[in-house]
């Protein structure tokens, strides 16, 4: 796995096409990664993760890969150890730690770079499960803020975690027995009343987690016109449903599973009455069997943050999300089929070649499931085939193809997303970009115009609309489309860098003077607005300014070997000889590329 490469499905989003990130660790992209959030979704920890990555491995994908993969086995090594200090049966605990770490439906949560969310909350959500079983047995306020910080990380790196508090509770009934049971049966309400308040602090964190991540998905959720109540019950009591048999036969993995358009009732039906049917059977055995209990109440509450009651999004499930609500599963497995043949003289051996055929079975699953992770192309042609009507999966695997030059299975795959949704903006969008990259702008500009009409107030979408205008010679519509992208988002530079070259080629220099400073204030490394900008200024005999302009790239973006170049060029015109040495050094120290060839 480790040597696999990065997948155009959300990695660009978190790592190769972010340029905070991919600077590595900064003081600016720390600040950053605490003030913004990716892809909807607020986790600085996470984005912190993937710039400590880009600092040491930049963007070779082999050390990403192996940063998730220690990660993941950190927090199997540390749930068995848990599990085992908690229930006091080693056997058992290690047959949990086991399927937790090679059940096939988490491989997407450790191949996925763009995951790295999913293992790293997912060490915290184990050390925090450590440290309140140190709680428990000390209960000093110490031990409690330790329990409160490792679950506050855990939060900060993929909110999910919300739920921890109540699986707490569901450990204090069993294994931890801090809430014994009174003989005539019941619920001991005298003995609850303390738990609970114990866990209010925890609450809290929780509450403010989830407000902060309702606050930055406002923009992905799906309003109750675009996917029904109905609809969402509905597919959630379905979902549950699948979670638990690709839990026992996980077969046919995908990385994107589409939101049917409808769910038929007699699905949503039989579906909740099985889900009914496990929770009273898990009650009537509380008593003699809490671990049922236990493990059931973990999977189903750890899965309600994300089984689609609020939809954001476009799926109707994901592997992903089962990576820490299925310990519960595993756990009902281990002691349930312990219990089972409790009584019989060959317990111990059935036991151990039980649990070895298993987890024999679904390590070899799982490596038949990673080999799809090896690029875009293997893991969306499995998932185009695995799945019906998806067409993400067809987008994705043409936007693929188009890299590698295969246009015709390329234009095939683009065509088929768009016959399953031909509202699919980002369908229409990037059979417009391939059709305009092949050199066809003509036949491109009803897709990107239909994108623009279906995203209006998307300035990524009129951006590729303005460019493909210009490629026509319709320069006063792109002019218009890009004066509309950047009043949509004022920190886009390519936008402003378009918009610039326009105008300065209509001799509006003045203003577009002013957008190619602010595309390059926005972003240093645009080193083809240099040679513009500079002759520009020189042109209006602002060599001073050009000068000034230079030194605050040089400034914000010390190792920028382009800037120094070009900032020695200007001082050696001003007659500042000494300092344009000074920049010129440094400029090939940084790239010996930039050497004047003779």
């Amino acid at each position: 796995m480790v040597t696999y490469d990065f997948v155009n499905f959300d990695d660009g989003l978190y790592v190769t096409g972010n340029p905070t990130v991919k600077k590595g660790i900064t003081w600016d992209g720390f600040l950053w990664a605490w003030q913004s959030n990716v892809a909807s979704n607020w986790h600085p920890l996470t984005v912190l993760s993937h710039m400590l990555d880009c600092e040491v491995f930049g963007l070779n994908a082999k050390g990403h890969h192996l940063t998730s993969l220690l990660l993941h086995l950190a927090s199997v090594w540390l749930l068995f150890e848990v599990l085992r200090r908690m229930t006091g049966s080693p056997g058992k605990s290690a047959v949990v730690a086991a399927l937790f770490g090679i059940h096939p439906t988490h491989v997407e949560s450790v191949a996925w770079i763009a995951e790295r969310k999913d293992v790293l909350s997912g060490l915290f959500f184990v050390l925090t499960l450590g440290a309140y079983l140190r709680y428990t047995r000390e209960r000093t306020a110490g031990r409690y803020l330790l329990v409160a910080l490792t679950f506050a990380l855990g939060l900060l790196s993929k909110p999910m975690l919300v739920t921890l508090p109540c699986v707490l509770l569901l450990l204090d009934v069993w294994p931890l027995r801090r809430l014994p049971v009174p003989p005539s049966g019941g619920i001991p309400w005298r003995g609850l009343r303390p738990l609970l308040l114990e866990k209010v602090p925890l609450l809290l964190l929780s509450v403010a987690a989830s407000a902060v991540t309702v606050y930055t998905q406002t923009q992905s959720m799906a309003s109750t016109q675009a996917v029904s109540i109905y609809r969402r019950v509905a597919n959630a009591l379905v979902s549950y449903t699948v979670y638990l048999g690709k839990t026992i036969w996980p077969a046919k993995l995908a990385v994107f599973y589409p939101l049917p358009p409808t769910v038929p009732l007699w699905k949503a039906v039989a579906a909740g009455t099985l889900l009914l049917a496990i929770t009273l059977f898990v009650a009537v055995r509380f008593r003699r069997s809490p671990w049922l209990a236990v493990g059931w109440l973990w999977f189903l509450g750890m899965m309600v943050p994300v089984i689609g009651l609020v939809q954001v999004g476009r799926q109707a499930m994901a592997d992903r999300y089962t990576y820490l609500p299925t310990i519960g599963l595993f756990l009902m497995a281990a002691w349930g089929l312990s219990e089972l043949l409790e009584e019989r003289r060959w317990r111990r051996a059935a036991l151990a070649t039980a649990s070895a055929l298993a987890v024999g079975a679904l390590a070899a699953a799982a490596w038949v499931q990673v080999g799809h992770w090896q690029n875009s192309l293997t893991l969306f042609r499995h998932t185009a085939a695995v799945t019906r009507n998806n067409y993400l999966a067809h987008l994705n695997l043409a936007s693929a193809l188009a890299k590698t030059g295969a246009r015709d299975e390329a234009m095939k795959h683009y065509r088929e997303a768009l016959r399953i949704q031909p509202s699919f903006v980002e369908g229409n969008a990037g059979l417009g970009s391939a059709l305009y990259r092949w050199g066809r702008p003509r036949e491109a500009l009803p897709y990107l115009r239909r994108a623009v009409r279906l995203r209006p107030n998307s300035a990524r979408m009129r951006h590729s609309l303005a460019v493909n205008l210009e490629a026509l010679g319709r320069t006063d519509e792109a002019v218009t489309e890009l004066r509309k992208a950047v009043e949509l988002s004022p920190n886009m530079s390519r936008s402003h860098h378009g918009l610039g070259a326009i105008l300065h080629k209509a001799g509006r220099t003045d203003e577009a003077l002013q957008h190619y400073r602010k595309a390059l204030d926005i972003n240093p490394g645009l080193t083809e607005l240099y040679n513009p900008t500079t002759a520009l200024l020189a042109q209006r005999g602002q060599l001073a300014e050009a000068v000034r302009l230079f030194a605050e790239v040089v400034d914000r973006e010390p190792d920028l070997a382009a800037a120094h170049y070009h900032l020695a060029i200007l001082l050696q015109q001003t007659g500042r000889s000494e300092e344009a040495r000074r920049h010129l050094v440094r400029a090939l120290e940084l790239d010996p590329g930039l050497a004047p060839r003779r």
